[in-house]
């Protein structure tokens, strides 16, 4: 399954556009995780529980994700106490993500820290969610594919 971003955020190998200058902070983040990163990517997203393939730090448009599956686009956010301020802040973010077709998931440090078994059902099954979502996109290729032969008529 491949979903495809609107065209006008991608770059032309078909990357999701970033500030270049979000490469060298990105790195930085991915060499000290806070203690909640590290333990949600220890324990559910870098052994491939989810059978997903999920990239630590990754620079979308202006911002840095901490989490992201591009097969998916889904991000994984995780707000510590400093977030308690940035409501409106995290909402542009998340309508920013939105309109470039990402969806965004919020886990907070505590839950990851004290219930990373419930962190991953409640993640498990916004995957399952997910894939079917976007089979049944209009953006995506299988979609695409199946309601259309090759001289491009309606099957």
């Amino acid at each position: 399954m491949r979903y495809i971003a609107p065209i006008e955020v991608r770059t032309q190998r078909s990357n999701i556009k970033y500030l270049d200058e979000l490469r060298e902070l990105a790195h930085k983040n991915r060499k000290n995780p806070t203690e909640s990163e590290y333990k949600m990517w220890k324990i559910i997203l870098n052994n491939r529980k989810l059978q997903q393939k999920f990239l630590r730090q990754k620079p979308i448009g202006k911002f840095i994700l901490d989490f992201y599956c591009s097969k998916l686009l889904l991000a994984i956010e995780i707000d510590g106490d400093s977030h308690d301020k940035k409501y409106w802040q995290d909402k542009n973010r998340d309508w920013y993500m939105e309109i470039r077709g990402i969806k965004t998931i919020r886990f907070t440090n505590e839950q990851v820290l004290n219930e990373i078994d419930n962190v991953f059902d409640i993640l498990l099954e916004i995957i399952k969610n997910r894939e079917k979502e976007l089979v049944f996109s209009p953006f995506s290729r299988e979609n695409s594919r199946s309601r259309f032969s090759g001289r491009g008529k309606r099957v």
